[in-house]
């Protein structure tokens, strides 16, 4: 990876001299002179958004380091599209404290918009044009500087493997083209931040993984942050540095996927410690002794020697109502329609 003069993250590929169509323009600080530690990618402190009386986030508190992939995940409507779009500014911070690389979300919504990059659920993609006209449209919105529009149309197809697909309309590409070429539309203003919201829903398990290849070779060669949002939680495992899971509003967890899952094994040890050993009813037959490893053929059980996985962990810390917790119809209409377009 490169670096410009000012020590940010540079282009994806090459060298030279000249100023890098990938380099991150960011704004200067709101505080005076130089910190001497940089701030986190995302603060937020007490945030809270309301739709009427139904609290979609409830008082988070969350900070994103720069550099790291951070996923958000909970079920449908437990309030992470709310939280990300509070990020975004495409919706007011009425309560709490958002900050961007250290700019208010609430009083300079400009330059936290300059510093980001963001894949909604719903379809950004235009079917009517190619796929290159896509992302020039996207360098246009996000004020690209015109000499450079062309170099980094190019360079934000060819990082998401587009560079031969660039001619054709976006209505003939498959469900993971049509996502990755959203993805390149949120890079070709070179983001210090990535946001993607649900990145692969409705995407077969290839795709899935396309979509994080691509995503995890532009964070490695730009040193960009990413915070994500999913449901799925085995892509939360393998793909992100640290996760927080939220359930009805709040965050319930946050940690790395191996420090969750050892804390639950922990408490699981200590639950199995403190419990004292049943007594038998009166007429319960004894159980016969536990055939020797020797004497047995049949395999072990998973649920005996696996550890807990990341699914375990949510459901042990959002408690009741999991299962119930699915959206409303609403929410299950937008998922289908989503998968449907992307599929």
């Amino acid at each position: 990876m490169t670096t410009d003069d000012d020590g940010r993250p540079g282009r994806l590929t090459g060298s030279g001299p000249e100023r890098a169509p990938f380099a991150h323009r960011a704004p200067a600080p709101d505080a005076p002179g130089r910190s001497a530690s940089p701030p986190d990618a995302v603060t937020c402190r007490g945030l809270r958004y309301a739709f009427g009386e139904t609290r979609a986030v409830d008082g988070v508190d969350l900070s994103v380091r720069p550099g790291e992939v951070f996923g958000l995940l909970g079920p449908n409507g437990a309030g992470k599209t709310t939280a990300i779009r509070c990020i975004t500014t495409l919706l007011p911070v009425p309560a709490g404290m958002v900050r961007v690389f250290g700019h208010d979300a609430a009083k300079d919504r400009m330059a936290v918009r300059r510093l980001l990059g963001y894949v909604p659920q719903q379809l950004s993609a235009d079917a009517g044009l190619t796929g290159r006209e896509n992302v020039a449209l996207f360098a246009r919105v996000f004020d690209v500087p015109r000499r450079e529009r062309a170099a980094r149309v190019t360079q934000a197809l060819a990082a998401v493997g587009l560079t031969d697909a660039a001619g054709r309309l976006a209505n003939t590409y498959s469900g993971g083209m049509v996502r990755r070429l959203e993805l390149a539309q949120a890079l070709v203003s070179a983001p210090r931040l990535l946001m993607l919201d649900e990145p692969t829903i409705g995407l077969d398990p290839i795709a899935r993984t396309s979509v994080w290849e691509h995503i995890n070779a532009v964070r490695a060669a730009t040193g960009m942050t990413v915070l994500v949002t999913t449901h799925y939680m085995d892509e939360a495992d393998q793909y992100c540095d640290r996760v927080a899971l939220m359930h009805h509003g709040r965050l319930r967890a946050l940690g790395t996927p191996d420090e969750l899952r050892a804390a639950l094994s922990a408490r699981r040890r200590a639950a199995r410690t403190a419990a004292p050993p049943a007594s038998p009813s009166p007429g319960t037959p004894t159980p016969a002794p536990a055939a020797s490893p020797a004497s047995s053929s049949a395999a072990p059980s998973r649920s005996s020697d696996a550890g807990p996985t990341l699914e375990d962990v949510f459901r042990d810390v959002a408690g009741s109502g999991l299962d119930e917790q699915s959206g409303d119809f609403r929410d299950v209409r937008s998922t289908r329609r989503t998968a449907h377009r992307v599929g």
